[in-house]
């Protein structure tokens, strides 16, 4: 397979100098490009062998990390405009890209977890000493607070020691907009976090290959099994061996820890103000999507409670 970090600095220096796009559009080219070539490399493949179905492969992946339909559309775009100047370049003959599809601009119903397969998910494994157990208490963790606080997977991985209120039992945070909230964390996310803290956190920080990879992660509180700062494709990987390990099938993804943990909260009776105010929504219109997942939890309560059910 080619070099594809050589690919990646050549297109976006004809990004720089011959398109004249901005640094923030480069940086978010080369962040979605770093993603794709990634993915490509664990399918086996590269940029310039891969066809439609790696193609397809990956932006599934895109979905199934939870970013929004804009993030999706972007991808597809970088996509096209990577491929077609490989094309330019006599790269590759063919241009599998222009086959994709935009995905639309619609809004669908967010896919959770019961509170039983959550349960399942949970549930520590059983590991190997040494280094698993590092990363098993690491993961622990990061499912606890995840789930635990209805974080975005963003808010997850850019968690810092700064955003830790223990005394109060609160996490505080600052979601889209730079938009200030504080989240409550139950016992057993603050009792996760301890351990992994205390018996993990210092062994992964330990093996940062590189200076700057170790000033990266100091600040943050999960880190990845070198040292460095977990990214969302990180803890994508890490959730479906969770998935797997809990026997667990369907479309999960990062998102639908916050899916779930908005519609367990309504469906144990909490206001959808307190539940807009903990998921960091401006608008109440987007949290009640999630009553369109309660209802079916009204209604089976109903019809077992009520004696004309």
């Amino acid at each position: 397979m080619a070099d594809t970090s050589r690919l990646l600095r050549r297109y976006l220096d004809h990004c720089r100098f011959e398109r004249g796009l901005s640094e923030n559009t480069l940086s978010a080219y080369e962040h979605d490009l770093e993603r794709y070539l990634e993915a490509l490399d664990l399918q086996g493949t590269g940029p310039l062998e891969v066809d439609i179905r790696g193609l397809e492969r990956y932006l599934a992946l895109v979905h199934e990390l939870g970013l929004s339909v804009r993030s999706q559309s972007r991808a597809v775009s970088v996509l096209r405009g990577f491929h077609a100047w490989l094309c330019s370049e006599q790269l590759r003959s063919s241009d599998p890209a222009r086959l994709l599809d935009t995905p639309r601009l619609i809004r669908t119903l967010p896919r959770t977890l019961t509170r039983l397969e959550m349960e399942r998910l949970l549930v520590e494994p059983v590991v190997d000493e040494g280094l698993k157990q590092w990363l098993m208490l690491r993961d622990q963790a990061l499912l606890e607070v995840a789930y635990g606080a209805g974080l975005r997977v963003s808010e997850l991985c850019g968690l810092g020691f700064q955003h830790l209120l223990e005394e109060e039992g609160l996490l505080r945070l600052f979601g889209k907009g730079a938009k200030e909230r504080v989240v409550p964390l139950g016992d057993p996310g603050w009792q996760a976090l301890k351990r992994y803290l205390e018996a993990s956190r210092p062994h992964l920080l330990a093996r940062g290959r590189s200076a700057e990879r170790a000033r990266q992660g100091a600040w943050r509180v999960f880190l990845n099994h070198l040292g460095g700062p977990l990214t969302r494709m990180g803890f994508w990987k890490l959730l479906q061996k969770r998935l797997a390990l809990a026997a667990l099938d369907g479309e999960f993804h990062p998102h639908s820890l916050r899916h779930s943990f908005a519609t367990h909260l309504l469906e144990g009776g909490a206001s959808l103000r307190a539940v807009q105010e903990m998921l960091g929504h401006t608008d109440i219109a987007t949290t009640q999507i999630y009553t369109h997942v309660d209802r079916d939890f009204l209604r089976r309560q109903y019809r077992q409670h009520h004696p004309r059910g």
